[in-house]
């Protein structure tokens, strides 16, 4: 066996590329994880539906599980980002943004996705505290008050009747023309749910804390926190130069244990799933790392037949 390349290279160091490479670790496989250290929740002041680490800082929370790798000499983390892959003989070859390369047997991309945020004047002063696109992570600390939601046609209309199970006092805005259905409208009145086309001019608030949306025209809506519906897209191409298969919904198409169409890649975590959750990515890249152990135990074995 070729001793020059690593067993397995991660490219991203979230909860899915960080559990794998325990997973990898304790198999007293040769690891290599870049990152390129821009994480999704980066703004986020606090990880939720996690049991055990409920609350807890999403930076707190990469610190702990880095520093829970350090005693594994056999994973290396690189702070670097990756631009480009290709197959090669003995597996892939990985090139790094300094131009420099690195080659593994396998390759587990745990690269996720980055929303697309609504462009709107003040946004980023409150994202991440009360300016969100999760309900399911977000909705229970603003249960109950006054809300709003941006979007637009399906999607929008989506997010307001679910946050709806969390606050009755909410408005759909659509900052512009809602392209809603008949259907949606007729939706959206049967729960009650106000719906704004004008467009807004921008968010305040004070201390990152949203107080109201102000508009072009018409009065300005009093709110403690807003929720998108925006999308979001692949944190990385890399997939996609690889030729992996996607899905309609624009997720890396992985099957079983996250093996993707191309074999010896690999992908787990938001850029393979519609239900993004941290616990979510932390178990897919457990999953990935156990299948990716077994098909080298296969590879190491071969010479035994």
């Amino acid at each position: 066996m070729d001793d020059s390349i690593f067993d397995v290279i991660i490219v991203g160091a979230g909860p899915a590329g960080l559990s794998a490479a325990l997973m990898l670790a304790r198999c007293r496989r040769r690891v290599l994880v870049c990152d390129a250290g821009q994480p999704r929740n980066v703004s986020s002041h606090a990880l939720h539906l996690f049991l055990t680490r409920e609350g807890i800082e999403p930076a707190q929370f990469l610190i702990t599980a880095r520093e829970q790798l350090r005693p594994y000499q056999n994973v290396q983390l690189l702070h670097t980002r990756a631009t480009d892959a290709r197959r090669i003989t003995n597996g892939f070859e990985i090139k790094l943004e300094d131009n420099g390369t690195v080659s593994a047997r396998k390759l587990l991309l745990t690269t996720g996705v980055v929303d697309t945020l609504p462009q709107i004047e003040g946004l980023p002063e409150f994202y991440g505290t009360s300016v969100f696109h999760c309900p399911y992570c977000d909705g229970w600390e603003f249960r109950d008050q006054p809300l709003a939601v941006y979007g637009r046609g399906e999607s929008g209309s989506g997010l307001a009747l679910d946050l709806s199970f969390w606050s009755r006092n909410l408005v759909l805005c659509s900052d512009g023309p809602t392209e809603l259905s008949k259907a949606e409208r007729e939706r959206l009145a049967r729960r009650e749910i106000e719906v704004r086309e004008d467009k807004i001019k921008r968010l305040e608030g004070n201390d990152g804390k949203l107080e109201r949306l102000v508009f072009e025209t018409g009065e300005p809506l009093a709110a403690r926190a807003m929720f998108f519906s925006t999308g979001h897209q692949q944190g990385s191409d890399l997939a996609e130069n690889l030729g992996c298969k996607f899905t309609s919904e624009g997720c890396v198409d992985t099957g079983e244990y996250e093996i993707t169409s191309v074999p010896g890649v690999y992908v787990a975590g938001d850029a393979s799933r519609l239900a993004q959750f941290v616990i979510v990515a932390a178990s897919e890249g457990t999953q990935a790392a156990l299948a990716i152990n077994k098909e080298l135990m296969k590879e190491d074995l071969a010479y035994l037949d």
